[in-house]
């Protein structure tokens, strides 16, 4: 799967995902952006997708409307062999609870991270607090649909018990795919200056304000983005990323400031396009082991 130039060749089928990471020399692939949601969710967040609601905005249909079980099956057979249950409450009351569904989700479930989020309420620094004793190693937020500032004051503790933890926070914080009060890269530019400490994933690399993000990523330590749906055809067609920026793009991925990420099983494509548009890039190997494996194998110590 490597030419003469040592650049991987972008894999074709979902088949062929193993023969890619296998030809880079890696032991599989760690996607820190997978959903894992309850049923009774899951099923009005793929109908709010099939609906092309107005958070959406274009037609989205869902690819693996699949059960937990074949999900989970599918991202073994890819070799991932780290991944996320990633949830994120619309409103408050919900967080708990679903905290309590996701941790127990992973401690069923081989390679699973285990999963935790939580909400702008009162309550939110006493479960945070429960959830990283119970063993959460990374959190979702999602201020688009939550519709909440990131520095919504309720949460101030909770930045900074996560700080203090060094947990990853994965932050859907940019305009992608409907810009909101809420999003884009100066709430999530104030957040940090208050604790510039924060080890957080940006979502889908900040789209559609890659080099906005990409400056925050540079600016703190412990700032990184995911490649979430970023360089497939789907995303490319309104959100195109820009040809100037791959230069830094590589030099953060170098860095271990790029991960993979997905958005399985909520995408309209075959996982294989996420894998296929990285390596269509011709960052090099060295960049795709970064980003495949290796950065979030260091930041979650994995083997």
């Amino acid at each position: 799967m490597t030419d003469v130039e040592g650049v991987a060749q972008p894999p074709a089928a979902d088949a062929t995902v193993p023969a890619f990471w296998q030809g880079l020399g890696l032991p599989g692939l760690a996607d820190v952006h997978t959903h894992f949601l309850p049923p009774r969710l899951l099923r009005k967040v793929w109908a709010y997708f099939d609906a092309a609601g107005p958070l959406v905005g274009t037609e989205w249909p869902i690819r693996y409307r699949w059960s937990d079980a074949e999900r989970v099956a599918h991202l073994h057979r890819l070799g991932v062999r780290a991944f996320t249950a990633l949830a994120y409450p619309h409103r408050p009351g919900m967080a708990e609870a679903l905290n309590r569904w996701t941790l127990e989700f992973a401690r069923a479930t081989p390679r699973c991270l285990p999963s935790a989020t939580f909400y702008p309420e009162p309550e939110a620094a006493r479960y945070v607090t429960e959830a990283l004793a119970a063993g959460a190693r990374v959190f979702k937020v999602h201020v688009q649909v939550g519709g909440f500032l990131p520095t919504d004051p309720a949460l101030d503790a909770v930045w900074g018990l996560l700080a203090d933890a060094g947990v990853p926070v994965v932050v859907h914080a940019g305009h992608a795919p409907v810009g909101t009060a809420h999003t884009g890269p100066e709430p999530f530019a104030a957040l940090l200056a208050r604790h510039p400490g924060l080890t957080a994933i940006v979502a889908h690399l900040g789209a559609p304000d890659y080099p906005a993000f990409l400056d925050l990523a540079e600016t703190y330590d412990r700032v990184r983005l995911d490649t979430t749906m970023a360089f497939t055809s789907f995303f490319e067609r309104f959100m195109p990323f820009p040809a100037g920026e791959l230069p830094r793009l590589r030099e953060l991925g170098l860095a271990g400031k790029v991960l993979l990420g997905s958005d399985f099983p909520n995408i309209p494509y075959p996982y294989v396009e996420q894998l296929a548009g990285l390596a269509a890039l011709d960052l090099g190997d060295d960049w795709l082991r970064a980003v495949c494996w290796e950065s979030a194998a260091a930041l979650f110590d994995l083997t």
